[in-house]
């Protein structure tokens, strides 16, 4: 016989809760188990000591941005979707889609190019010279030793208006330059080319025009896997005929200067197409202009550059670092690009709605992959980075005088110098200096009642360990004066 179920009720309810309770602990206990500390895939943080290194790198080129011009703008980190649809070419299944929006579909900026364009047609700006500094995001297979990431830094410099041919562009291939040159990379070289060139190869090769684009991002192909590899994806996977994959070949080995330029204004196909042709006598006049400039000897016209981005109408660019592997080899190796642009005069127009085009031409330097080779290098040297620029520490010989350390302090801080002190009542002296060995602080202001009794304060320099009494009324300038030398 079975009992009463009024009896069993207040059991089972008293069991039940009982469970629940266990496994309500369980359940917070396993919460604990399973929470991973780590940053999402293609990110990473940055430390004092790295983001010292990107400080420094940053600063090089802001002020080269600054030297030639620019005035400095920013953008929301995303954008309406059909805003960056279709201007990325193969590259757009990159793009990071954000949810529903509240009626708005959203998505990552993918560079800060098409922004840019989109801040021109809105704002009805016909002319401006400008950089822009902010992260970008790609849904990219990360190869991050590399400096490839899924959220990363873009330094662009763009110049938009109309202006005579190619002045512009050569201001921009001499900043590149100028930026290599002066964060101290090692040997590189810029790779030059045209769209209008390629273009007009590809038709002269027999290219169907459905095919360029697609033809194009092959090509892009280059830097990174043999010709072989290129022309079978062109033939198997893009339907290219065997010959015009050939006769591409031919031209995409060509790399030179001023005299492969005018050779190919006498290549009896090339010289007869009017796009190619008009690329050439660009190319030249670009050439002209950079030998004006110095800086041809580091500038290389290469057929095979192609930069597989949509937008690009015109001359495009790439930097490439090199790196000297052994001794005895002839060529040098590249190790990626570090910088690449071009000229986009039909961007804005796609915005505009009465299709108003703005010539634009641009530069974004390849930031992270530059920040990869200096904390590459930093490692290697073991060279000591700071990671403040704290001028003095404010210390006190004796005990009770915290009063007068945070009075000094406040003084310090009011003038503009960049001081700290350590936050106990009553430190050792010998750990006061020690801070100021580990951190690279270069200077000590040493307060004591002897030094208050005299009106002076002792300043200690870290380096040498000499010690100089000076007036308390003419320390600023004194630590001014000394932190200018360091």
């Amino acid at each position: 016989l079975s009992p009463a179920p009024s009896l069993l009720h207040p059991q089972i309810a008293k069991e039940v809760s009982k469970l629940l309770e266990m496994k309500a602990q369980l359940g917070a206990d396993e919460g604990k188990h399973k929470f991973v500390l780590k940053t999402p895939k293609g990110t990473r943080d940055f430390g004092p000591k790295e983001m010292a290194v990107r400080e420094r790198a940053f600063k090089a080129i802001i002020s080269c941005f600054k030297r030639h011009g620019a005035e400095v703008i920013d953008t929301p980190v995303f954008e309406l979707k059909e805003t960056l649809t279709g201007k990325y070419g193969e590259d757009s299944k990159l793009i990071y889609d954000l949810k529903d929006q509240g009626g708005e579909l959203l998505s990552l900026r993918y560079d800060l190019t098409v922004p840019f364009a989109r801040y021109l047609a809105m704002n009805k700006i016909t002319n401006i010279k400008r950089y822009h500094i902010a992260k970008v995001y790609r849904r990219d297979n990360p190869a991050m030793t590399r400096g490839r990431y899924r959220e990363f830094y873009q330094c662009d410099f763009d110049i938009a208006g109309q202006f005579d041919p190619m002045i512009p562009d050569a201001e921009c291939l001499k900043i590149v330059h100028e930026i290599l040159s002066d964060l101290q990379l090692g040997d590189f070289v810029i790779k030059v080319n045209d769209r209008r060139i390629l273009d007009g190869m590809f038709a002269v090769c027999g290219v169907p025009d459905s095919k360029f684009r697609t033809i194009c991002s092959s090509v892009d192909k280059l830097d990174k896997v043999p010709w072989e590899e290129v022309r079978s994806e062109m033939v198997g996977e893009k339907g290219l005929s065997p010959e015009a994959a050939d006769h591409i070949g031919e031209y995409v080995q060509l790399h030179g200067g001023l005299d492969l330029i005018e050779q190919l204004l006498q290549d009896p196909k090339l010289s007869q197409n009017k796009l190619a042709k008009e690329g050439l006598g660009d190319m030249k006049l670009l050439f002209e202009y950079l030998t004006l400039f110095g800086i041809t000897g580091k500038i290389s016209f290469d057929l095979s550059l192609a930069r597989g981005l949509d937008y690009y109408t015109g001359v495009i660019f790439e930097a490439v670092l090199l790196q000297q592997e052994k001794e005895h080899v002839e060529e040098p190796v590249s190790i990626g690009s570090v910088a690449g642009g071009g000229r986009y005069d039909g961007l804005v127009g796609m915005f505009d709605p009465k299709g108003r085009k703005v010539p634009c031409v641009g530069v974004s330097i390849g930031i992270e992959r530059i920040f990869s080779i200096l904390e590459q290098r930093l490692e290697a040297s073991e060279e000591k980075i700071r990671t403040t620029e704290t001028q003095v520490l404010v210390a006190s010989a004796q005990k009770k005088l915290l009063e007068e350390r945070l009075k000094l302090i406040s003084e310090l801080w009011d003038a503009g110098i960049k001081a700290e002190m350590l936050y106990k009542k009553n430190p050792k002296l010998l750990n006061q200096l020690q801070y100021c060995e580990d951190t690279g602080i270069p200077l000590v202001a040493i307060v004591g009642e002897q030094e208050l009794k005299d009106g002076v304060v002792k300043l200690r320099i870290v380096a040498t360990r000499e010690e100089v009494n000076v007036r308390r009324e003419s320390l600023v300038e004194e630590i001014r004066i000394r932190t200018s030398q360091c």
